[in-house]
């Protein structure tokens, strides 16, 4: 830990350097906690499918060093370590992400971090947040910037970037100078992947938020070894989204997810459900299920998954699991739990429909309308619905916590789970007894 840097006068490098925790709003601080539990989750639930065992052994195999990595033990250096997290979290497309930015800065984040604090965790749990919080006002800037002034829609790697090497800038107390070209560095070298080829092709390049992660952590070396990056357009082009750092915490705009799918399906599901509660119909009622949603939410059309990646972005699977279920955890998503007969006949009776009025407001607001057709004549309509787990509709406390204790339960132990509750329910954890309870295994 090396956070040494004086607030510079450029605003940007001058709030990553000069935050501290006691300029820090008590609310950003809990929402950071509950990032980095969700986060923490995540990852841990991730760490079983076969993306993240690839991408552990390619970390063990191409990264040796000295950090042992979470749920695992073998040990790698921090690019090894920050991408094998980074897969392992996106992996289970669980994790928190933000409405504008259509994607995911935690992902990248918290493995980086981990990273950073290496093998000599010495810092309070507020110190910690801090250099997390850094990380996400960056990144989201990052990925607002982006889509403000780039037509593709690209993927979380492409920004989250920007967050790991400002992250990593600070905790090394690199110069205002370094920052800036560590920041540039990462700009340029991002993975401005083309995020809709992977709804419409699912497989396990996901949001290449592992790539985001391995880019940033590769520019904080290279700007610390003297390596020179050009600006950061991003910064540039759209000033208005930089004003206003440390004032505006767009880290509280952040959404929880309630099931590990794709975030687009969450309204179709929350319709489905609450119209199923709400007229009390049954599993053998539904005739049919008819979605009317956002464009983009209607290529998430695969209708046989072969995996848990297509799972993950299949809506006609992930609905039929949650009208079946009544919710979706991550042992419903892998090819042994879905491959039923009463799934498919489910699947079947699916059909997804562009909304052009609720395509006209996406991003800002993802809805869909839901009708079910049942077998004695009724045609029941759900009305417009958000998912639950947005800023403005957050998950509680109660519920976030029973995520995280069902998606860490295979991977870690029981004392493990409880130091990871803790984030958010308290007495919190210092880093060094988390990074601890990280490393234990079942």
């Amino acid at each position: 830990m090396r956070h040494t840097e004086a607030p510079d006068f450029d605003p940007i490098t001058g709030f990553i350097h000069g935050l501290t925790p006691e300029g820090i709003p008590a609310a950003v601080l809990q929402m950071a906690r509950r990032c980095l539990m969700d986060t923490l989750a995540v990852w841990a639930g991730g760490r079983t499918s076969k993306p993240a065992r690839i991408a552990y052994d390619h970390a063990a195999k191409r990264y040796p060093g000295d950090l042992p990595m979470p749920f695992d033990g073998r040990r790698v250096n921090p690019v090894g370590y920050a991408f094998a997290g980074a897969c392992s979290t996106d992996a289970l497309d669980g994790h928190d992400g933000h409405q504008l930015c259509k994607g995911h800065a935690s992902a990248a984040l918290v493995p980086m971090l981990l990273a950073e604090l290496g093998l000599n965790p010495d810092c309070t749990l507020d110190e910690m947040l801090t250099h997390l919080i850094v990380g996400e006002e960056i990144a989201i800037r990052a990925g607002l910037s982006l889509h403000d002034t780039a037509a593709d829609y690209h993927s979380s790697g492409a920004w989250n970037a920007m967050g790991a090497a400002a992250m990593g800038a600070r905790m090394r107390g690199l110069n205002a100078e370094k920052t800036r070209h560590a920041l540039g560095i990462a700009e340029y070298y991002a993975p401005r992947a083309p995020m809709m080829r992977c709804i419409d092709h699912p497989s396990m390049v996901k949001d290449s938020t592992s790539w985001g992660a391995l880019t940033g952590a590769s520019a904080l070396d290279l700007a610390e070894d003297g390596f020179t990056g050009a600006p950061a357009s991003i910064c540039v082009e759209a000033p208005q989204y930089w004003q206003d750092l440390g004032q505006h915490w767009r880290i509280l705009e952040t959404n929880f997810k309630a099931y590990p799918v794709c975030r687009w399906a969450h309204p179709p599901i929350e319709a489905t459900l609450g119209l199923m509660r709400a007229r009390r119909i049954a599993v053998d009622d539904i005739a049919s299920v008819t979605v009317s949603t956002f464009a983009a939410a209607t290529r998430l059309a695969t209708m046989r998954p072969a995996d848990g990646d297509q799972a993950q972005y299949s809506l006609p699977l992930c609905l039929a699991v949650a009208i079946l279920e009544g919710t979706i955890l991550p042992a419903h998503i892998l090819p042994e739990a879905f491959d039923i007969p009463e799934v498919w006949g489910l699947v079947d009776r699916i059909t997804l429909t562009e909304d052009p009025e609720l395509t006209a407001i996406f991003p800002a607001q993802r809805l869909a309308e839901v009708t079910i057709d049942t077998h004695d004549g009724r045609c029941l309509t759900s009305g417009p619905t958000d998912a639950r787990g947005n800023f403005d509709a957050p998950l509680g406390d109660d519920e976030l916590l029973a995520k995280c204790a069902a998606y860490v339960a295979e991977v870690l132990p029981t004392e493990s789970a409880a130091t990871l509750a803790a984030l958010v329910r308290g007495p919190h954890p210092t880093p060094a007894e988390l990074i601890a309870a990280l490393n234990r295994r079942t």
